[in-house]
């Protein structure tokens, strides 16, 4: 099942800047897992989307917390809910 979690993220730039590669390669890692849908920050810096595969929504807040984002307290808030896709346009998301 797909979880969406709309993350509000901590306004320190340089935090944030910091702890990104971590944060990224933990991404890829679910990625190769199985475990990532899709991510990708707000343009305003304010936050993100992510969309994981999980079978429960506690497994989707696990895997929420295992991030270094949140480890490192740039994820101040987050809203995690199922998720139902019905349609989506490949071409347009990047590769």
């Amino acid at each position: 099942m797909k979880f969406a979690a709309i993350i509000e993220y901590l306004q320190d730039r340089e935090k944030v800047q910091q702890i990104r590669p971590a944060h990224r390669e933990y991404l890829k890692s679910l990625l190769a897992q199985g475990k990532l849908v899709a991510s990708g920050p707000f343009t305003d810096d304010s936050g993100a989307l992510i969309v994981y595969e999980a079978a429960t929504k506690e497994d989707a807040e696990q895997i929420l917390r295992g991030d270094p984002f949140h480890q490192n307290g740039i994820f101040l808030n987050w809203q995690l809910r199922p998720w139902n896709p019905v349609m989506a346009n490949r071409e347009l998301f990047p590769a």
